[in-house]
């Protein structure tokens, strides 16, 4: 079996550190043909880029051949059906669940009986009995519980490439051999040592409780994709041979014409043949007001039918849709990695090599000078209780080496930046921003400019009415009426937009005769037996219909837009239309927001400099570049960033794409199953440009909490690994804080949930 398709995902099952993300990554990029592999430890899934035709059993073979197992092989971006990722992981918190329960199990009568020991150094029954008895109840915690562990870090150590598993695996079986060793003690055949048996149970008790709540947060971390995988329709109601058939979601074809009730999901992309609703598009806008959706418009699966009844002509099927594009953006931008990563990878590649030689050289150094590493531990023997300095240095020396072994965990390292690259993607998606990958959120925190296209980006991209102006007691409606029903009869834009306001106003449009259009100059035609004329004021005044000089009409004019005069033959100038490519009603509030967060705004046009700046004026925009050919665009971003900036540029995604590409952040703005995916780093699935802003603080909250925990998971391995040296970590305090920084960084992850991206968040 071989995979034609550029991109594949692997389930991996046993990855538990970075090391083993290096592992994988090492392996993978071992087999011929194999491009580019990113690892996620977060996600547990490789995605690997192909350049040829690979056999799927040759990944699978390298990946076990580093000690892990391919649990699962789906093409990313094409073909086989997705499945729900949430079965998978109940399965491998059930799994970590009973390991854990297993482990304390036992761990608990050993603690039982250690207390008094501990306590008040009494021996129960005596020396031998409790050594034995300490050495047999480990033993089930280990082999049993911890199995996974032992065995995984065995081999990782026997391929000469080192884990988290491999340091646990030693720590808790150097422990264990105290024990064997403290009995041998106890007959007279070995020298006084610590019996570290139970410790080490306790120890691997520690780790697997860890490892639990990590899979608990780690979950959490992972519900945005899962959320997104289950929101589509199982079944959809579509008419074949006549009549109104159910079927499953993976029987409809393109073409297929669906019935969609109210308060049902829309089961795939479509566009509306009959019927008028709301459609409730918050799953893929994160708006949660409906969208009104009539005969023409376009439609996304998985959104939610409002009031009325809906016929949808099916245009896009599984891997086409949408949501499949939405899943899909997700997925890359959670396997992907972030530049400021390279330096925590490069770290964790030599992580736990340089532990074993820590924790040897450690050992050796306990034996070499005793006395000397022995004084801090001396002075803070009365607050520190774990700390002896009278036992044997065979003692002193393991106790620190194990602490070692334990507490250096490179765990929190690799969980430091996918963890949040999950959630931030995940709750970038739900407010209906797809990042492309996580260099674009390292990116997008430091813009210091944001370039917009004009039309269709700051303006809707089509004509319609601004202003309606009434002259000789004639009202709005009137107006408008008496225009639209003339401009029915004309293919002109801008007639078309009258008749558009006026049928979105619900005003009757009344029959017309007599039309004739003047190219250039108006139209006319006859409304209730007036004959009407609507153009420009030479147009008008030939037909003797008297013009004023009019100054309201000069302002609309020098706001770059169209002005449509209207006159009645009998009764002279009866009102005036101003036509524009409308700025959208979110733009100011977007650009307000925008520069509220330090940057500067910039628009990119090919109109003249007078309409372009009438435009940026609207709005609030500081600076104008006009007259831009789609090729001068590129041009223009290359000459803000030569002058130090950086570039986000906003555009339809299509047209634009070339300056999409040339800006450090391209951004595009989707509208339905038109969204341009390819030709930008993010994506706002709405088109709403207020979610530009919403961007950037997204950005900066993600980065903001990978840098933190990057930092605390170096700051925690930089005072743990020399307070475990001098013997002043017990062993079980190491491992308990080694769990701990691992789920500080998934926990920290998840806080990303609570950012307001909104007005005013952060």
């Amino acid at each position: 079996m071989h995979n034609e398709d550029k991109k594949l995902r692997l389930e991996i099952d046993g990855m538990h550190c970075a090391s083993c993300v290096h592992s994988v990554e090492k392996a993978l990029a071992g087999v011929p043909g194999v491009d580019k592999v990113t690892v996620n430890l977060a996600t547990e899934e490789a995605s690997v880029s192909v350049s040829r035709p690979v056999a799927l059993d040759s990944l699978r073979a390298a990946v076990e051949e580093a000690g892990f197992r391919v649990a699962d092989t789906r093409q990313a971006l094409y073909g086989s059906a997705r499945e729900d990722p949430t079965e998978r992981d109940m399965k491998h918190l059930a799994l970590a669940r009973r390991r854990m329960v297993l482990a304390w199990i036992f761990v608990l009568p050993i603690i039982a009986w250690m207390i008094p020991e501990m306590v008040f150094g009494i021996t129960w029954p005596n020396r031998v009995t409790f050594d034995i008895g300490m050495v047999i109840l480990a033993l089930p915690g280990l082999l049993l519980a911890g199995r996974g562990t032992l065995i995984s870090g065995a081999k990782a150590a026997f391929r000469l490439s080192p884990t988290m598993d491999t340091l646990i695996a030693l720590g808790t079986l150097v422990s264990y051999a105290t024990g064997l060793m403290a009995i041998a003690a106890d007959v007279g055949v070995a020298p006084v040592i610590l019996n570290y048996a139970g410790v080490s149970a306790m120890i691997m008790a520690f780790h697997l409780t860890g490892r639990y709540v990590e899979a608990l947060a780690k979950g959490r971390a992972s519900r945005a994709i899962k959320h997104l995988i289950t929101l589509g329709a199982k079944t959809a109601r579509v008419i074949r041979d006549g009549h109104e058939t159910e079927i499953p979601i993976t029987g409809v074809a393109i073409g297929d014409l669906m019935i969609v009730r109210p308060g049902e999901k829309i089961p795939t992309d479509g566009a509306v043949e009959e019927g008028e609703s709301h459609v409730d598009e918050s799953i893929i806008t994160g708006e949660s007001m409906p969208v009104r959706r009539t005969i023409g418009d376009r439609v996304i699966g998985a959104t939610v039918n409002g009031e009325g009844l809906l016929r949808v002509r099916a245009k896009n099927i599984g891997e086409g849709t949408f949501l499949a594009q939405v899943i899909r953006m997700v997925e890359e931008a959670q396997g992907s990695k972030v530049p400021i990563q390279a330096f925590a990878d490069r770290v964790t590649r030599v992580f736990v090599p340089i532990v074993l030689g820590i924790a040897v050289l450690t050992l050796v150094a306990w034996f070499v000078f005793p006395s000397q590493l022995a004084i801090v531990g001396e002075r803070l023997s009365s607050i520190l209780p774990w700390v002896n300095p009278t036992v044997s240095p065979l003692s002193l020396a393991l106790f620190a080496a194990i602490a070692v072994l334990v507490i250096a965990c490179p765990c929190a390292l690799g969980l430091a930046t996918p963890t949040a690259l999950m959630v931030g993607s995940g709750v970038g998606a739900q407010n209906g921003i797809l990042i492309r990958n996580g260099e674009a959120i390292q990116a997008m925190k430091g813009i210091t400019v944001v370039a917009f296209d004009k039309t269709g980006t700051i303006t809707e991209g089509r004509p319609g009415v601004t202003d309606v102006i009434t002259y000789g007691g004639t009202d709005e409606n009137e107006l408008l009426q008496i225009a639209a029903s003339v401009e029915s009869g004309s293919e002109h834009p801008l007639g078309k937009a009258v008749v558009a306001e006026a049928t979105a106003k619900g005003i009757e449009i009344l029959p017309v005769s007599g039309f004739r259009a003047a190219s250039g100059s108006g139209v006319r035609g006859e409304v209730g037996g007036d004959t009407v004329l609507i153009g420009t004021p030479t147009f008008l005044s030939q037909a003797g219909v008297s013009i004023t000089e009019d100054t309201m009409q000069q302002r609309l004019e020098a706001e770059a837009k169209t002005v449509l005069l209207v006159g009645n033959v009998g009764r002279g100038l009866i009102g005036a239309i101003a036509v524009a490519d409308r700025v959208k009603p979110e733009a100011a509030e977007a650009v307000k927001a925008l520069r509220a967060l330090g940057l500067t705004t910039v628009i990119l046009t090919g109109d003249n400099d007078e309409t372009a700046a009438a435009i940026a004026r609207s709005v609030g925009i500081e600076r104008v570049i006009a007259r831009l050919l789609p090729e001068d665009k590129v041009a223009a971003i290359e000459r803000l960033q030569a002058e130090g900036k950086t570039v986000a540029m906003v555009g339809d995604g299509i047209n634009d794409a070339p300056a999409l590409k040339a800006a450090r952040v391209g951004i595009a703005l989707g509208t339905g199953t038109d969204v341009a995916i390819e030709s930008a780093d993010i994506t706002i699935a709405g088109g709403d440009l207020q979610a530009v802003a919403k961007a950037v603080r997204l950005s900066r909250a993600t980065f903001r909490v990978i840098r933190q925990n990057l930092f605390w998971a170096f700051f925690y391995n930089v005072v743990a690994i020399p307070l475990a040296i001098l013997g002043l970590l017990h062993p079980l305090i190491a491992e308990a804080a080694m769990a701990i920084s691992s789920i500080n960084v998934v926990t920290n992850a998840n806080r990303l949930r609570r950012v307001r991206l909104g007005e005013g968040g952060r």
